[in-house]
C-alpha cells in the first residue's frame, strides 16, 4: 500500500468503484437474458409427447404466424428470401432448424415452407409443439 508523503499523490488505482459497477451490470444482465430468448409468439398445436426446445445458441427457430408471416429467430423473412437465408444460415455453419407454426395457419402453407427449406439442402428439421394437459388426473 502506498503511504501518501509530504503532499505527494497516491500512485494506485482505487478499482473498487469498477468492481461494483461490474457486479451490477453482472446482475442485469443475468436477469434479462432468459427474457431476451423469447422469440416470434405464436399459438402451437399440443400433442401427448413433447421434448423440450434446447436453449443453446446451435440452432434456428424458424416460425410462422397465423397471417402466414416468417421469422427466422426474430427477424422477419419472406418467402421467396427464405431458401437463401437458410443456405446462409443454417446449412454453412451446421445449426440444427426447429420450425414452430401456429396451429390456425393453413397446411398448404406449412407444407410450402418445407418445400424451401428441403430446396435449401436442410434434411433434418424439428417440429415444436406444446404438451397436452392431460385432463384425466384428478
Amino acid at each position: 500500500m502506498a503511504i501518501k508523503t509530504g503532499g505527494g499523490f497516491l500512485n494506485e488505482i482505487n478499482v473498487t468503484p469498477f468492481v461494483d459497477v461490474m457486479l451490477v451490470l453482472l446482475i442485469i444482465f443475468m436477469v434479462t437474458a432468459p427474457l431476451m430468448t423469447q422469440g416470434v409468439e405464436v399459438d402451437l398445436p399440443t400433442t401427448r409427447t413433447v421434448k423440450n426446445l434446447p436453449q443453446d445458441s446451435e440452432h434456428l427457430v424458424l416460425s410462422i404466424k397465423k397471417s402466414g408471416e416468417l421469422f427466422l429467430d426474430e427477424y422477419e423473412v419472406g418467402l421467396g428470401e427464405l431458401e437463401d437465408h437458410l443456405k446462409r444460415l443454417v446449412s454453412k455453419q451446421k445449426k440444427q432448424l426447429f420450425m414452430r407454426a401456429d396451429k390456425e395457419v393453413p397446411y398448404g402453407t406449412v407444407v410450402q415452407v418445407m418445400g424451401e427449406i428441403k430446396a435449401s439442402g436442410i434434411d433434418r428439421l424439428g417440429i415444436v409443439a406444446e404438451q397436452t394437459k392431460n385432463e384425466n388426473t384428478k
